[in-house]
């Protein structure tokens, strides 16, 4: 057989693999589509428009999701960001302040990730419920914040919270303690998307309830979402219509993301004329940050790379603190009048995160999510900076609960300030064991919240609780081993120890 006709089959039989996978691709989404007609059948006539918003947002998701393999980023594409594409924040401070703070203040929206629930800390219903300092909530510490920049400035800057289905309801029976609050409060739901199964593709839901068998059967798919939701609850027009100009994004457990009048004030009055529509706060990587997602110029454009994108035989190389010094705090500044140019040419374009589950019956599930920050290669102009660490303060396991509610930290007006008495502006490295994950076992195992002010680094693990007036200092390690219990005594002074099993205390 000649070369040429061994290509020519070569190419042929590619060409039908090829072929074929379009086919298969094709049916399976004719079925996908069928199902969701049918799940739409089961909508109540009150919720039937916005279930098909939700069902035609999924199908236009489940369409790329088929049409995407692999990695999506080519790594020999990826290249350091130039040096003015991520400012350092002592840049953006020295220009200084406007006199007319509050005019500038008057164009801002925050908004608040609040979709998120307390399961991983052992707390039932919404995650921004949980106390976190002196009895006070994620929320009222975001309320307070928000009130205190109104008050001061004489302004009217609104809060708005993306819920998702499984936080709305709890949240908004909350809502009517604040109505006094000099802060307009305003919520709208992320979209609500059908799991599909990992088999054969094809979504677990029957209809469109959420309770009983079906409680699984849905999920909200990531913060990526708040584009189109926002557009289509009306506030996106609503906010324009009222003069605003930019939102501040951020997760409501970061405590360290409030209003920062200097990257305001950068917005509003760009030094080169030139309007930046997306602001992505970014902080230098520390060894605990290794798998955050991370600047990078890609074709031309700032774009955002998560580890999941990453090739397998990249993976170490993008962990790398040398090669890639930052990463992302999900702290967003965004221009309103590009999210709805974006959203109306349908131009918004976010990698689509997989994210396997397993149900509780067993059952194997993807749901396809996507991330907010993502979008930043769709936006013009945009722009990082790198602001100190103390602008992202995440709480995500008692760990992060314990430095925030310790004398590291002082509260004023709902913002958590490290304390002038820490001679240096690092964060102790805290790992609390298995026996503090749910919040109510972390609280019960301490009297009172240790003296951390000197602390460079905790470890404890097992049956360890902790009495009143405690000091721990330099290096602690505490340990106690299976079936042994430590009880830390009242006014101990523990400084670079390491406490074992029988309560021996052994210089570190």
């Amino acid at each position: 057989m000649s070369r040429f006709v061994q290509d020519l089959s070569k190419a042929m039989s590619q060409d039908g693999a090829s072929q074929f996978q379009e086919v298969i691709r094709q049916e399976l989404e004719l079925s996908v589509k069928k199902e969701l007609e049918k799940i739409l059948t089961t909508a109540p006539s009150h919720e039937f428009e916005h279930t098909k918003k939700d069902l035609d947002g999924f199908r236009k998701l489940f369409h790329r999701f088929l049409q995407e393999k692999g990695p999506s980023v080519d790594w020999g594409k990826i290249q350091r960001p130039p040096e003015d594409s991520i400012q350092p924040y002592e840049k953006i401070k020295a220009r200084g302040l406007p006199d007319n703070i509050s005019s500038v203040l008057n164009k801002l929206v925050v908004v608040k990730l609040n979709g998120g629930l307390g399961t991983s800390m052992g707390c039932k219903g919404p995650k921004s419920l949980i106390g976190v300092r002196n009895e006070n909530t994620f929320l009222d510490l975001t309320v307070q914040q928000i009130e205190h920049l109104n008050k001061t400035y004489n302004t009217d800057v609104p809060l708005v919270l993306m819920n998702s289905f499984n936080t709305d309801e709890d949240t908004k029976k909350i809502l009517q303690k604040y109505n006094h609050c000099r802060v307009k409060i305003y919520t709208f739901n992320q979209s609500r998307y059908p799991r599909i199964n990992k088999e054969s593709l094809l979504p677990v839901a029957k209809d469109v309830s959420y309770s009983g068998e079906n409680t699984e059967a849905w999920y909200p798919p990531g913060h990526g979402d708040i584009y189109a939701s926002f557009y289509n609850s009306g506030l996106l027009d609503t906010f324009i219509g009222e003069g605003k100009e930019y939102i501040f994004v951020s997760n409501i457990d970061n405590l360290g993301a409030t209003v920062d009048l200097y990257i305001l004030n950068h917005l509003m009055n760009p030094p080169n004329g030139k309007p930046c529509e997306f602001v992505m706060e970014v902080t230098n990587k520390t060894r605990a940050d290794v798998k955050g997602g991370t600047l990078t110029q890609y074709e031309g454009k700032l774009r955002l790379v998560e580890i999941a994108q990453v090739p397998k035989p990249h993976v170490d190389e993008f962990k790398s603190v040398s090669k890639f010094k930052i990463f992302n705090t999900n702290n967003l500044w965004i221009s309103l009048a590009a999210v709805k140019r974006l959203q109306e040419q349908n131009a918004i374009d976010m990698e689509i995160i997989v994210n396997p589950k397993t149900l509780d019956g067993g059952l194997n599930v993807i749901q396809l999510e996507t991330a907010v920050g993502a979008a930043i290669k769709s936006f013009e102009n945009s722009l990082g900076i790198n602001v100190p660490r103390s602008r992202f303060l995440p709480v995500k396991t008692t760990s992060d609960l314990l430095l925030v509610m310790s004398n590291l930290y002082s509260l004023n007006a709902g913002s958590l300030t490290m304390s002038e008495k820490r001679e240096f502006p690092t964060v102790p490295l805290v790992k609390l064991g298995s026996s503090f994950t749910k919040v109510q076992d972390y609280l019960r195992r301490f009297e009172s919240i240790p003296d951390m002010l000197e602390l460079d680094h905790l470890t404890v693990s097992g049956d360890v609780t902790f009495g009143k007036n405690v000091s721990l200092k330099g290096t602690v390690i505490i340990i106690a081993n299976h079936g042994d219990r430590i009880d830390i005594p009242p006014g101990a002074v523990l400084e670079n120890k390491i406490v074992s099993g029988n309560l021996r205390i052994l210089d570190h």
